[in-house]
């Protein structure tokens, strides 16, 4: 209520409130005029986030917090340049989230390694792979 008086606005007389959808309400004065209130007044960004799901932030979020380790720890591998987050940082990330979706990652037996060329810790993908 920092920004919009809601308490204010709801005790006006003959005020009529219609959700137009979730999050979104029309306030309807007696004389015909209205105004439209997102998120109760409320931060909007927390009130009506339809964006990526949290999961998803937090994958994003992941990857750029160990690419920023990355590139603060060695930084005679990285000259100034645009680069592709290493591929065994993005299965770190990937391997840090697969318990929210109840996945248990197994290890490669030497085998199966050989079989498909890569390292048993991985990564398991060429870096010119692209997702």
């Amino acid at each position: 209520d920092n920004e919009i008086d809601m308490a204010g606005l709801a005790k006006v007389d003959g005020v009529q409130v219609k959700e137009i959808k979730p999050q979104v309400h029309e306030w309807t004065f007696d004389d015909g005029e209205s105004i439209i209130v997102l998120s109760e007044g409320r931060l909007l960004n927390l009130g009506n986030a339809t964006g990526h799901p949290s999961f998803v932030m937090s994958n994003s979020f992941t990857n750029q917090v160990l690419a920023q380790i990355e590139l603060f720890t060695k930084p005679e591998q990285y000259p100034v340049d645009v680069y592709t987050l290493p591929k065994h940082l993005d299965e770190e990330v990937a391997r840090l989230h697969l318990g929210k979706l109840g996945v248990k990652l197994t290890r490669l037996t030497r085998q199966q390694a050989d079989y498909i060329g890569v390292p048993i810790e991985g990564p398991y993908k060429p870096e010119h792979y692209r997702y």
